[in-house]
C-alpha cells in the first residue's frame, strides 16, 4: 500500500447532498422527537425550529468555509488557516470524539430496531460491515447512502400518510419553561448535524466552490421538511405525553392511527437510516482524522491514502475499532449528550472563523455567524450537566495532549 496523501474528486452536487441528507435522516428522526418532548412538552416544535435555525447559520459558515477552503477536515482545516492551528485543533478535537460518540449512537439504534435483545454485538457488528465498505471507495459509499436514503424516504412517507387522518387538536402548547424548550433545542440539533459531513469530503467533491454551498443547504433543506412533518405528525397522533414515553415513537405512531401492522416497515426503515447515518459518519471522522494528522495533530501514519481506492483507510479503521468499543461499554443517552457537546463546540469554530472571512469570501451576512456562535454556546451550555462535564473533560484532556507534544 502506498502512503499517497491526496484524495480524488468522484462526487457531484447529487453525492455530497445524499451524504448529507443521509447523515441527517438517520436515528435522529425515529429516536429524538421523545426526549425532546419530555423536555419541551408541546412546544417541540418551537424547540425545533430553534435547532433549525441554528443548524442554518452553521450551515451557512460551513458552505462559505469549504467554498474558501476545498480540502478535507471541515472546520478543522477552517480553524486553522482563519483563527491558528489551536482553534483548529478544539474543532477537529471537537468534531473527532463528538461524532465517534455519534456514531456508537446510530449503531446502537440500528441495533434496537433490527435485533432488540442483541444491541451490543450486532452494532458492533455493523460497525465493522460499514467500515470495510468504506474502505473500498467513496463513490460506494454514496451509492449505498443513495439506497438507504430511498428506503427511509419512503418509510416516512407512508407512516406520516397514514398516521395523519389519527390527528386530533392538541391542548396547551406551552406547558414547560424556556430552559426545557432550549434544552429540548440542544437534543433535536443532534440530528441536524449531518451537514458538516459534506464540508469533511470537500477534497472529494468536483467544482467545490459551487458544488459544497448547494449540496449543503439543499440537504439542511431536506432535512427540515421531513422533520417538521414527521414532528407534526407525532404531535397531533400521539399527544405531547406519550410522545415523551415512547420508545418508538414512529411506530406507536403507526398503532395508535391503526396499523400496527405496519410497524415492521418503520423497523426497516429506522435500522435502514441508522446504517446511513453511521456510514456516513465513519466518512466524515476518517477524512477530519486525516486531516489531523496531516498536520502531527494525530499519529502521522493516519494521514496515509490508499493508492487503489483513494480512501484514508488507516484512520477509517481506527474510527471503527473505537465506535466498537464505544458501543460494548456505553448507552444511548450517554452518548447523544456527548456527541451534541463536542459538534456544538465544532460549529462554534466554524462560525468564528466564518466571521473573519473577507468581503470578497462572504456569501451570507456576518450577523448569521455571530447568531450561529451564540446560538451553539447556549445550547451547549443547556445540555444536560453530566454531558457538558465530561465533554469538557474530554476536550481539555486533548487539547493538554498536544500542549504536551508541542511543548
Amino acid at each position: 500500500m502506498s502512503a499517497v496523501t491526496q484524495l480524488t474528486r468522484r462526487l457531484g452536487t447529487v453525492d455530497a447532498i445524499a451524504i448529507g441528507l443521509g447523515s441527517m435522516l438517520g436515528a435522529g428522526v425515529f429516536a429524538v422527537f421523545a426526549p425532546a418532548a419530555a423536555s419541551a412538552g408541546g412546544a417541540v416544535l418551537f424547540a425545533l425550529v430553534i435547532a433549525g435555525f441554528v443548524a442554518y447559520c452553521n450551515a451557512t459558515a460551513s458552505a462559505q468555509l469549504a467554498a474558501a477552503y476545498p480540502a478535507s477536515g471541515g472546520t478543522y482545516l477552517f480553524g486553522r488557516e482563519i483563527l491558528g492551528p489551536w482553534w483548529g485543533f478544539l474543532a477537529g478535537w471537537g468534531f473527532v470524539i463528538g461524532k465517534t460518540a455519534s456514531c456508537a449512537a446510530m449503531a446502537l439504534t440500528f441495533a434496537a430496531y433490527a435485533a432488540p435483545g442483541w444491541e451490543r454485538p450486532i452494532a458492533a457488528a455493523a460497525v465493522v460491515v460499514l467500515t470495510v465498505v468504506n474502505c473500498f471507495g467513496i463513490t460506494r459509499t454514496a451509492l449505498l447512502t443513495k439506497v438507504l436514503l430511498s428506503v427511509v424516504l419512503v418509510v416516512l412517507v407512508g407512516a406520516v400518510s397514514l398516521a395523519l387522518p389519527a390527528a386530533v387538536p392538541m391542548g396547551d402548547w406551552f406547558t414547560h419553561g424556556p430552559l426545557g424548550v432550549l434544552q429540548a433545542a440542544g437534543l433535536l440539533f443532534f440530528a441536524f448535524a449531518g451537514y458538516a459531513r459534506i464540508a469533511t469530503v470537500s477534497e472529494e467533491v468536483r467544482e467545490p466552490t459551487r458544488t459544497i454551498p448547494r449540496a449543503i443547504l439543499g440537504a439542511l433543506g431536506g432535512a427540515m421538511a421531513v422533520y417538521l412533518a414527521v414532528g407534526v405528525t407525532l404531535l397531533l397522533v400521539l399527544g405531547p405525553d406519550r410522545l415523551a414515553g415512547s420508545k418508538a415513537p414512529v411506530a406507536d405512531m403507526l398503532t395508535v392511527a391503526g396499523q400496527p401492522g405496519l410497524t415492521i416497515a418503520v423497523r426497516i426503515g429506522a435500522a435502514a437510516a441508522s446504517l446511513g447515518a453511521l456510514l456516513a459518519l465513519i466518512t466524515g471522522i476518517g477524512r477530519t482524522a486525516m486531516a489531523m494528522a496531516r498536520n502531527r495533530d494525530l499519529p502521522p501514519f493516519l494521514a496515509a491514502v490508499d493508492s487503489r481506492f483513494g480512501v484514508p483507510r488507516r484512520a477509517e479503521v481506527a474510527v471503527g475499532a473505537t465506535v466498537c468499543v464505544l458501543v460494548l461499554v456505553a448507552d444511548l443517552r450517554g452518548v447523544v449528550g456527548f456527541s451534541s457537546f463536542g459538534v456544538l463546540v465544532y460549529y462554534a469554530v466554524a462560525n468564528a472563523s466564518a466571521c473573519r472571512q473577507q468581503a470578497s469570501e462572504r456569501r451570507w451576512p456576518r450577523w448569521l455567524n455571530v447568531a450561529g456562535l451564540v446560538g451553539c454556546v447556549v445550547l451547549a451550555l443547556t445540555l444536560p450537566f453530566g454531558s457538558v462535564l465530561i465533554g469538557a473533560g474530554v476536550l481539555a484532556v486533548g487539547l493538554l495532549a498536544r500542549l504536551a507534544i508541542r511543548s
